[in-house]
């Protein structure tokens, strides 16, 4: 057995990767899915295309490999975090759609919590913030608005997950309701410090405490894939949210060490060791991983548009096929306009929270065409990205001169993007060799489980660079474009508060 199959269950498509006893990605196989919008700031995923994609393309990537599912040892899983599924304990049958991360239905609960002075508490137990980003609030939801949820959620009828846990229970056949802790401390109901589920937090949002899934490190035994799926069973040896996932794969094991992630959203996430660092501001406080019982920490950032702010050129606006299409049309921008996009679609995240926000554009003018708004797309992830690395700086220490910065997803194969954002945080940012980070973790958490990978530390010396881009803005202009966003940011946040819109 010397392959390790890693099921990275994203927000727009589900993928499966083998890896091979070097760590090196013997077949990918993917899948997407659609995104259903059933209102204004709602996103949902209908559960059956979970699954579906899911079991899909690890058995398509199998038959890619050209292997037998005698040769994996064991099963990795990263998914999509803080999306929230229900399901019935017996039959199996989700209660709803899955309500997705990004999904902002749930402001006026998260408002009605802060108004009654809740937030320190929520912040105190699990280093989040009251924001409908989070699972919990999400769970309160389902269970107030679908017919009988309430009452079968406490006769112990129903049971709650994020997509690690859903994708588990399907895989054992219902024998194992477990997650790990990077995926429980981003619902808003786990206690990072005592590490348990808060029973104050449940009782608060009447979530009946029992339907929450058990909680183990991220190299542990989550059950054991059934037979009838593979030709074999699989244990599953390794769980972690995509963004601590990433964190892992980027070897970025000591305190002080910072990656960023490049996909539908963009998460940079800090190293802070065994201690949680809490944030003034506004950044969150999480788990970047636990090993054998012990949890590192991490201050996060999270941008909730980054590659999707090009999937909205291309879907949206039509003026790009495809995304390799950026590049041309912001070289040939003229700069000189200025433009400025804030891609406030589903409000915005760390570290200003404001989830009434909406996307606008400041300095068009008469020539201002597709050129300019694709050069003003890529450009928001770079001065996001800023905006969340000063509020990393004024929570933690680091030496002079800046750190360096790991990235990875998607877009971070864009050299037009990775240079700018090195310009505009002035520091250098190093794209790996393997761009897989995030599935690559996962693996690693199965396969050092299994046997078949190396510790912390011989992974840690795997790591290889591809390629680092190093800052050449002048610092004039530096200072002149991030003065530009910080202004839009401003207005854009002003024109969404009560009373700032015609409505």
């Amino acid at each position: 057995m010397t392959h390790i199959l890693a099921i990275d269950q994203g927000t727009t498509s589900s993928r499966a990767i083998l890896f091979d006893e070097d760590l090196r990605v013997a077949a990918i196989a993917q899948e997407e899915f659609p995104q259903h919008y059933p209102q204004s700031g709602w996103v949902e995923h209908d559960v059956a295309d979970l699954w579906s994609t899911t079991a899909g393309t690890c058995r398509e990537v199998i038959e890619r490999a050209g292997i037998d599912a005698r040769d994996i040892a064991a099963i990795g899983i990263t998914n999509q975090r803080e999306t929230t599924l229900v399901w019935d304990r017996e039959t199996g049958q989700p209660i709803h759609n899955a309500i997705v991360w990004q999904d902002r239905r749930t402001a006026p609960i998260c408002a009605e919590l802060r108004e009654a002075g809740h937030e320190e508490m929520f912040t105190d137990r699990t280093g989040l913030l009251l924001d409908p980003y989070f699972s919990g609030t999400k769970l309160k939801w389902l269970l107030d608005h679908v017919d009988g949820a309430r009452d079968k959620a406490r006769a112990g009828k129903l049971l709650f997950g994020t997509v690690d846990s859903f994708l588990i229970w399907k895989l054992t056949g219902g024998k194992a309701h477990v997650t790990d802790a990077t995926n429980a401390a981003r619902t808003l109901l786990y206690d990072i410090r005592k590490h348990r589920w808060s029973q104050t937090i449940c009782d608060l949002l009447d979530i009946p405490i029992d339907m929450l899934p058990e909680v183990r490190d991220c190299a542990a035994d989550f059950g054991t894939a059934r037979e009838d799926l593979f030709g074999r069973p699989i244990p599953i040896l390794g769980v972690a949210g995509d963004q601590q996932a990433a964190t892992i794969g980027q070897a970025c094991f000591e305190p002080g060490m910072l990656k960023s992630t490049y996909g539908t959203g963009c998460f940079a996430l800090l190293n802070t060791g065994d201690t949680p660092v809490r944030s003034e501001n506004r950044l969150l406080t999480t788990i970047a991983y636990q090993l054998d019982g012990k949890p590192t920490y991490a201050l996060e950032g999270s941008i909730f548009i980054a590659g999707a702010v090009v999937q909205w050129l291309r879907d949206g606006l039509k003026i790009i096929r495809d995304a390799r299409d950026t590049k041309p049309l912001a070289d040939a921008a003229d700069a000189s306009q200025g433009v400025v996009l804030v891609p406030a679609f589903t409000g915005l995240g760390a570290p200003y929270w404001d989830a009434e926000c909406r996307g606008a554009i400041f300095g068009l003018t008469r020539n201002s065409g597709p050129e300019e708004l694709a050069r003003a797309a890529l450009e928001s992830v770079g001065y996001q990205t800023r905006d969340l690395l000063e509020a990393m700086q004024r929570d933690w220490e680091r030496p002079a001169g800046g750190p360096i910065l790991r990235v990875d997803g998607g877009m971070s194969v864009s050299d037009w993007t990775m240079q700018f954002l090195s310009d505009i945080i002035d520091a250098p940012v190093d794209r790996p060799a393997t761009l897989e980070t995030t599935a690559m973790g996962a693996a690693w958490l199965a396969g050092s489980r299994a046997g078949i990978y190396p510790d912390r530390d011989g992974f840690a010396a795997m790591w290889q660079l591809e390629r680092q881009f190093t800052p050449s803005m002048p610092e004039d202009r530096r200072k002149e474009r991030y003065a530009a966003w910080t202004r839009a940011i401003a207005a854009a946040q002003a024109f969404g508060a009560p009373g700032g819109t015609s409505s």
